[in-house]
């Protein structure tokens, strides 16, 4: 036998720790337990679940038609079990997988593997946050539309989703697509709620279902936080029974007085450094008791320095190329000949509704005649600035308004309302993490509208693995009070999971003449492995 035959490197990185989060969970166990282990299979369903979890994670962007390849140069055996071979992930194999998952009902499985990691790692759910993102897809996804033509259905449907054209986040309206609903834990930003929903489907009208769907999955007295999408009527009636907090739309007549009729309080210099503490000592508000949906609610008028200056200068900046738009339309107008005066009073209608805050007044029509003698009629016309709606929008500047249903004996203070709709984009974190280029979304290759929610499924796991660690990482760095460096070289105690991930690079799995050892594993690598969950340290130690 030669030397070459006798030594086998196959590559772990980072992979140990993912697969550590996995096992820590239990989700294995849990795929296992809901689809049943068939002995003639080679690799059960669980395990086909965390190898695609493993590949997701892998930060390779490479697609399931891939997969089989990814395995090829990694530790496969130490990763998914002894006599796990590449070939045994093939396509045929977790398309199955696939299937099987959404057969039995992929709400069903995600809560429950929620409920182990809420349980398990003592996650505060004090508040949660909804919000929907869209994933353009390619292909046709053609479906009967009499199917379409049903009944309202319940918010966790009984039928795939409809890929078709809708409102799109991605700025892609000439893409078909499907939509995603996220509530996530303000303590981590882990995922606890999942649910794919059609491609035209309108935040307005589902978001109050998906929160009672959530309340009933998940029992637990959390105050929901969602954005103006939320807050009409028809939903604050749904919803009446639950916490929230949420932002109200402008559009709303009752809004659009207190933006303009309420002036915000002066901060008191006791309270300036108070607010400084917290981070908000360039906002300041004013708080009203308001009913509206037949709902008693707190209205907190904000104002924000920040963003008062920056919509001020839009404001400026809109008035300055509207005024070089109007002069341009001056100059068409005065030239034009009209047959009528109606035409020329039209034309004026028509330039007037590309202004929004200017105004071109009709000053005289001058009836005369062209050079062949026909009659004809000129405007003249004169640009006025339209004081009352610069004014308004003066106002309005750097103001928003968040309400909540949280009186009386409930009462919230006003910095913890603002403070709590801010940490809204944690669910904008985790919509940027399942579009990241290096994330495996390139794999909606699938035709069917269930393997699209199914792979919606499993992306939300690895959501919730990478958020789960970096929670974890961040809270024992904490308790340590010891940091570790940064990309830039500098001490953190805040790292980015997928930091930790790059610092693994280049730990190998070597088997020499029979002996298996992990490689490369530095002082450093230690350190971060000590402050991981021990499923993690095992797949190294």
């Amino acid at each position: 036998m030669s030397y070459l035959e006798e030594i086998q490197v196959k590559n772990l990185d980072h992979l140990g720790i993912v697969a550590g989060l996995i096992d820590e969970i239990g989700i294995v166990k849990i795929i296992n337990n809901k689809l049943g282990i068939d002995v003639r299979e080679k690799i059960s369903a669980g395990t086909v679940v965390k190898s695609i979890l493993i590949n997701g994670l892998g930060f390779v962007s490479r697609p399931l038609y891939l997969f089989s390849q990814f395995f090829q140069d990694k530790a496969i055996e130490k990763l998914l079990g002894e006599r796990i071979k590449p070939d045994y992930l093939n396509d045929d194999k977790i398309g199955r997988v696939m299937d099987e998952l959404y057969k039995y009902g992929l709400n069903d499985i995600f809560i429950e593997v929620v409920l182990e990691v809420i349980k398990k790692f003592k996650i505060d759910l004090k508040y949660s946050h909804l919000d929907s993102t869209s994933f353009h897809l390619d292909g046709e996804y053609k479906r009967e539309e009499d199917k379409e033509k049903q009944e309202e259905e319940k918010i966790i449907k009984e039928r795939p989703i409809f890929i078709k054209k809708g409102y799109s986040r991605d700025h892609r309206p000439d893409l078909k697509q499907c939509v995603l609903d996220l509530i996530t834990s303000q303590d981590g930003d882990i995922p606890l709620f999942v649910r794919v929903g059609d491609g035209n489907e309108s935040d307005k009208a589902v978001f109050g279902k998906v929160l009672v769907e959530f309340k009933k999955q998940i029992k637990f007295d959390s105050i929901m936080v969602c954005d103006s999408a939320l807050y009409g009527q028809e939903n604050l009636q749904l919803i009446q029974h639950l916490k929230w907090i949420t932002r109200v739309p402008m559009t709303i007549k009752k809004a659009k007085e207190l933006v303009q009729n309420i002036e915000v309080e002066e901060v008191k210099d006791e309270d300036k450094e108070k607010r400084s503490d917290l981070n908000l000592e360039s906002y300041t508000w004013k708080e009203e008791i308001v009913t509206y949906g037949g709902i008693k609610q707190t209205w907190l008028i904000v104002l924000s320095e920040k963003r008062q200056k920056s919509d001020l200068e839009k404001l400026e900046k809109q008035l300055s190329q509207e005024e070089k738009k109007s002069q341009k339309f001056l100059k068409e107008i005065q030239s034009e000949e009209f047959e009528h005066p109606q035409a020329a009073r039209y034309k004026l209608k028509a330039i007037n509704k590309k202004l929004r805050l200017l105004e071109r007044k009709e000053v005289e029509l001058i009836e005369t005649y062209s050079k062949k003698k026909e009659k004809i009629y000129k405007m003249i016309s004169l640009i006025i600035k339209k004081d009352e709606e610069i004014s308004r929008k003066t106002k309005e500047a750097g103001k928003f308004i968040l309400a909540t249903n949280l009186v009386e004996e409930n009462k919230l203070e006003a910095s913890e309302i603002l403070i709590t709709y801010k940490n809204q984009q944690s669910t904008e974190r985790g919509f940027r993490f399942l579009k990241d280029p290096l994330f495996f979304t390139d794999s909606f290759f699938v035709e069917k509208p269930e393997r699209i929610e199914t792979m919606l499924f499993l992306m939300s796991l690895c959501l919730l693995i990478y958020n789960l660690g970096q929670r974890e990482l961040r809270n024992c760095l904490k308790r340590v009070k010891k940091g570790i460096n940064n990309q830039v070289g500098k001490v953190t105690l805040r790292p980015t999971l997928r930091w930790i991930f790059q610092c693994f690079q280049g730990i190998h799995y070597v088997i020499l003449n029979g002996v298996k050892q992990i490689v490369n594993l530095t002082e450093e690598r230690r350190f971060i492995l000590s402050l991981l969950p021990a499923s993690c340290q095992r797949y190294y130690l």
